[in-house]
């Protein structure tokens, strides 16, 4: 249903180049306190296996709440917080922003719609939204709704975040410059390198809505 969104709003691409620096053993030898190689990539392996196993622990917990008993499906609520996010395209980014009347931050903009239609009261700024208690999903198993940080201060700290749409693309209250509100792809070099997560947020969404 929310393929639809996709060709709605031309993408603005952003093309940031980003240079990375490989390092290689020095010395064959194993000076004290020094990892070697083998150690290093054992460690290596051991952390993937530990990722692995976490999203697999994540995609039980996914498999677990869509086969619950909310008395709402969780691709309608998301239809509902990204249609109210279509509608807002093109409002101004203003730093500190929670309203379409004084414009939204990229938080700003998260926490107005999903409170306005999910009924959640989200952390206030990208810091303490990423750490909500919601589950870790992995980039391939992204579902509209779901939530996307970014590190773009280039510090490897959480700065910004925006709504996954589908098909790769979501909606975000960028800056200033770029014109506020909009839509962009996560397949983008810019996006790809500073994405750092994604969480399903609506999994804790109240059982009970209220409408006014």
């Amino acid at each position: 249903m929310l393929n639809r969104f996709a060709p709605l709003v031309p993408l603005a691409l952003v093309t940031l180049l980003f240079g990375c620096a490989a390092h290689s053993p020095s010395s064959q030898q194993q000076a004290p306190h020094a990892i070697t190689a083998q150690a290093a990539a054992a460690a290596q392996s051991n952390a993937k296996s530990s990722v692995f196993e976490e999203e697999l622990a994540t995609e039980q917990e996914l498999e677990a709440f869509s086969s619950g008993s909310k008395p709402y499906q969780l691709p309608a609520l998301a239809d509902n917080i990204l249609e109210r996010g279509m509608a807002l395209i093109g409002t101004r980014y203003r730093f500190g922003g929670t309203s379409e009347a004084s414009g939204f931050d990229c938080s700003g903009f998260i926490g107005y719609l999903f409170r306005e239609e999910a009924g959640m009261t989200l952390p206030r700024s990208t810091r303490e939204m990423i750490n909500v208690k919601a589950p870790l999903v992995a980039r391939n198993n992204l579902k509209p709704g779901d939530l996307l940080f970014f590190s773009t201060n280039g510090r490897g700290r959480v700065s910004h975040a925006g709504i996954y749409l589908g098909d790769d693309q979501f909606i975000h209250s960028s800056s200033r410059r770029s014109g506020g509100v909009r839509i962009d792809s996560l397949g983008d070099r810019y996006w790809s390198k500073t994405f750092i997560e994604a969480k399903r947020a609506l999994a804790m969404a109240p059982t009970t809505l209220s409408r006014n």
